[in-house]
């Protein structure tokens, strides 16, 4: 890798996280509902005297143990993840003043998901290693055999009705969130630089290699249907 590409890739991966966690803190000010893992996370911040950001990094953590018996291996941005966005979520929340009227919430709710669709693309294409999340999905897509969208989906619900109940956020922002991310991920995907992760978006099976000492995860999901992390 050359110092042009290792730059570009460098600028993808912070940049993109950095983002992500302001586009977290953008959706949480806003108060009208958050994707299914933030909704976990504002449930277990309510219990637990750490900050957003803290309970985000102690949660990649915790699923990042969930990889050992799924054999997946992290790579530098799966490190850069649980940092980075700890970090840039906290400080946004500082930052973002405080709304009530109804259109300044929508305001900051649209603007959050479409830069978490932006910040999505960006830290994929640094092709730098999956996120904590995305990492389990995988996993599990490649140790049972089941569909991205199955495995997917379950996580998602599980993790949404456990942060309900600790008294997390959903509403319509939460809906609106699951509508719309898989097609402004991939939007964003086709203006973002495409040589570090072009492969990872062939229309090719779940495969696992042999001897079972490492999982391949390759979805045979359009583009817009690839898995994208909510860290």
């Amino acid at each position: 890798m050359n110092a042009r590409d290792l730059a570009l890739r460098t600028t993808l991966l912070v940049g993109g996280l950095t983002l992500y966690g302001t586009s977290m803190a953008m959706m949480i000010t806003g108060g009208l509902g958050l994707n299914p893992w933030d909704v976990f996370h504002q449930g277990l911040t309510a219990r637990l005297p750490i900050s957003f950001g803290a309970i985000t990094a102690v949660t990649g953590v915790m699923v990042l143990l969930l990889w050992i018996p799924l054999r997946q291996r992290p790579g530098i941005g799966t490190v850069a993840n649980i940092v980075i966005i700890a970090v840039s979520v906290d400080l946004a929340l500082d930052w973002l003043p405080d709304v009530t009227s109804i259109p300044s919430r929508a305001a900051l709710l649209t603007g959050g998901i479409v830069l978490n669709g932006l910040a999505t693309a960006a830290y994929i294409s640094a092709g730098l290693g999956a996120g904590p999340r995305d990492g389990l999905m995988t996993g599990l897509v490649a140790r049972t055999g089941l569909s991205v969208r199955l495995v997917r989906t379950a996580i998602e619900l599980a993790v949404l009705g456990t942060g309900w109940l600790l008294g997390g956020t959903a509403g319509v922002g939460t809906v609106l969130y699951a509508l719309s991310i898989g097609p402004l991920v991939h939007f964003f995907l086709g203006v973002m630089p495409q040589k570090f992760t072009a492969h990872k978006f062939t229309a090719r099976k779940c495969a696992v290699r042999a001897g079972g000492d490492h999982s391949s995860v390759e979805s045979s999901e359009p583009a817009d249907r690839i898995p994208t992390e909510t860290p």
